[in-house]
């Protein structure tokens, strides 16, 4: 446990934290913030349901590409100088909502962050488990990697608690600011990992590369092509990634239904939502940051996998069957281990490439859970919509979120099927000795 502690991680961990933190806490904020630009004094909006639907589905579409191109980039040209990026884009759409949120400055909100999202969404989550995989050894993998989910988790927590006592102008402020103050601590503190990076530092080896190589580099770079070879090299790899696009697929489904079946169903507000989320964040903390370290050395990730799908399934059923509010609050708990299955499929597809290909592996998996992130809102808000609808054709406001219970009982199945797979021939068992 102790290479979990060591310097460069410790600063991952509060990089993380900071950017998460800020991110997640205009979340509570964001229904209300487009409800009142779009359809002002209403409970019920089908067009702010097909609107957050489709910029989910366009910024799935950049992702695509994207984020297995910025985790190969990071192979290249290392974790810190690639990280950079994202974490300055997201920067920018709070800003424009901590000015104003009036229409017209909502819809540009929405445009810029449909555009930053591309490269921001799950770019900094990937950048930071290649990062985690350079550090750590094989057998603490899976710990680790839950760790960096359970501070994501904390952020997450935090950020909506926070937001839970502030006013709305001042959450997209906090959150703008926290931001810089994220990237600051990056580009102040946290070191270049080694693994899959040249010995010169990282400005040595941008300026060196002329364009003939930077072409060279680019047509490396990750593409559909890629990414088949690589479901194709390891047969255990090809299953977590079904398993990821699965579960992904449910928990897009959720997103893309929840928020707006709470407010159409039980009247939920900013504080209502900020609440829930809490609750299921708290439970998400404990989960990866207590029981895993503590049930991850006994269980093998395999189990771990199925036990958090199962648990994500009740969660999502019972929500969908809420008959009263305290019903999702209730499920809420239920959610306790459902947030391990994430940190154990991406250990699972870590094991089987080397060290100079964590990136490439991380930005594969995350690039699968993008396809899953764009069809799920083109299946989710139009069914949404239509069960919050007097047109429905029963009623059941819940029906959509049953539908995405069920892609995460598909997901449990599937990693039931799993099949221990040795090592990648070139993965050594220990990883460079970081500084401490």
């Amino acid at each position: 446990m102790m290479e979990m502690l060591t310097r460069p991680l410790r600063h991952l961990f509060v990089t993380v934290f900071l950017y998460s933190f800020s991110v997640f806490m205009v979340v509570p904020a964001m229904v209300d913030v487009i409800m009142s630009a779009v359809c002002p004094g209403k409970d019920e909006c089908s067009i702010a349901i097909y609107l957050t639907g489709a910029q989910s589905v366009i910024v799935g579409l950049g992702a695509i590409v994207m984020v297995p191109l910025i985790g190969n980039l990071s192979d290249t040209y290392g974790r810190k100088v690639i990280l950079t990026a994202p974490m300055v884009l997201a920067i920018f759409p709070s800003v424009i909502l901590a000015y104003s949120r009036s229409p017209y400055y909502v819809y540009a909100y929405l445009l810029i962050k449909t555009v930053t999202s591309m490269l921001c969404d799950g770019s900094v989550i990937c950048i930071a488990l290649a990062y985690v995989a350079d550090n750590v050894a094989e057998k603490q993998r899976v710990s680790a990697f839950g760790i960096v989910s359970g501070v994501a988790s904390c952020a997450f927590v935090c950020g909506n608690l926070f937001t839970r006592f502030i006013s709305t102008s001042s959450t997209f402020q906090v959150s703008a600011a926290g931001t810089i103050i994220a990237v600051l601590y990056m580009r102040i503190f946290l070191p270049e990992s080694v693994a899959g990076t040249s010995t010169k530092t990282e400005n040595e080896s941008l300026l060196e590369k002329d364009s003939s190589e930077d072409l060279q580099v680019f047509k490396k770079m990750s593409s559909f092509h890629d990414t088949i070879s690589l479901l194709r090299t390891s047969p255990t790899f090809l299953q977590a990634a079904a398993v990821a696009f699965f579960n992904t697929l449910g928990d897009a489904g959720v997103n893309a239904s929840v928020l707006y079946y709470l407010k159409a169903q039980f009247q939920y507000s900013k504080n209502q939502f900020a609440d829930l989320i809490v609750i299921i964040g708290i439970a998400g903390t404990i989960s990866q940051m207590v029981f895993m370290p503590l049930i991850a050395p006994v269980i093998k990730e395999k189990n771990l996998l199925a036990i958090g799908l199962f648990s994500g399934f009740v969660h999502i059923f019972l929500s969908s069957i809420a008959w009263s509010s305290w019903v999702n609050y209730a499920s809420a708990m239920v959610s306790v281990l459902s947030s391990i299955a994430t940190p154990c499929v991406r250990s699972i597809a870590s094991k089987q490439v080397g060290p100079s290909e964590q990136g490439k592996a991380q930005g594969c998996l995350t690039g699968i859970c993008s396809i899953a992130s764009v069809i799920a809102p083109l299946a989710f808000s139009p069914l949404t919509a239509l069960f919050l609808s007097e047109s429905a054709p029963f009623y059941f406001p819940g029906f959509s979120l049953m539908c995405a219970s069920l892609l995460v009982l598909v997901a449990f199945i599937l990693s039931i099927m799993i099949k221990e797979a040795p090592l990648a021939p070139n993965c050594s068992a220990d990883p460079a000795e970081p500084s401490v």
